[in-house]
């Protein structure tokens, strides 16, 4: 009797190491793995996990189509950073990809990837949420380090989070930098490591960073993500402060993470809050 054929899952992947955990954990659920990998973003050892593997350059919507198509995909999922500045100097769109941006009023992140998901909709291709098989992931609520914030960082935390929830709104970017309730970054196209940098130089030492989700962000893509190299960055400003939305974004390397921020003395806490404001009471919650 021949064995039922393994389901096959498609992903679309981007840099860093989210890709490569999607695969494996998707291949111990029992999917094979159909991934489309970016040039010059995809770590290669992805070819180690995925079972059909093509790279293409950023733009090429129609190869990625074709290739779900050859194996049959109904279900991907984007995991993955994508390098945003890299649409000024090295996309090479297709056909299909200039006729879907020349649809896209306003060039926003999730402007994009909604268009981009419905594309692949009408070719039956349904994207998925990105943390499928990899709840485990989402940051944790409470404090993680073995430091807490003094009183002025929690009232820079909280001046902070409203300035986040107002910039998400707008589609801008998931990080504000600030300190002694003065804005001295929020991210944009550039990402949050250089507007990390970019805040942490005009605050001197003890700048707060603070990272959540947009508004009505949908997670099927682009959720907030930190770890190690998050930490690696704020020590190089000498930041102070790292609060997370948790279970609304991505932590990476959790252990590794946490002896970093411990040992640069770093605060790291995640943090639940529906609403634009943080409760005064927080404080007194970790």
């Amino acid at each position: 009797m021949t064995e039922p054929a393994s389901p096959v899952i498609g992903l679309i992947a981007g840099g860093g190491q989210f890709p490569l955990l999607f695969a494996e954990a998707a291949k111990k659920r029992g999917f094979r793995v159909a991934a489309v990998a970016h040039t010059s973003e995809t770590d290669p050892r992805l070819e180690d996990f995925a079972d059909e593997l093509i790279w293409v350059k950023l733009g090429q919507l129609g190869k990625i189509i074709r290739h779900f198509h050859e194996h049959r995909v109904s279900e991907a999922a984007f995991a993955g950073t994508i390098t945003k500045t890299r649409i000024f100097r090295d996309i090479m769109p297709d056909w299909k990809a200039l006729a879907l941006w020349n649809k896209i009023d306003i060039r926003l992140d999730d402007s994009i990837l909604r268009a981009i998901a419905g594309a692949l909709a009408d070719e039956g291709i349904e994207i998925i949420a990105s943390t499928r098989f990899l709840e485990h992931l989402l940051f944790p609520e409470g404090l993680l380090t073995k430091k807490k914030p003094n009183a002025g960082q929690w009232e820079d935390i909280r001046f902070g989070w409203r300035l986040a929830r107002s910039v998400g709104r707008l589609d801008i970017g998931q990080t504000v930098v600030v300190r002694e309730r003065s804005i001295l970054a929020v991210e944009a196209i550039e990402g949050t490591d250089a507007a990390i940098r970019r805040g942490g130089q005009l605050a001197g030492s003890g700048a707060v960073v603070v990272k959540l989700r947009k508004p009505g962000q949908d997670f099927r893509f682009d959720l907030p993500a930190t770890g190690l190299g998050t930490i690696a960055t704020m020590a190089e400003v000498h930041a102070a402060v790292l609060a997370v939305e948790a279970g609304q974004s991505l932590l990476f390397d959790q252990a590794a993470m946490v002896a970093a921020a411990n040992k640069a003395g770093i605060v790291v806490v995640g943090l639940h809050c529906e609403n634009d404001e943080l409760p005064a009471q927080c404080a007194g919650c970790i």
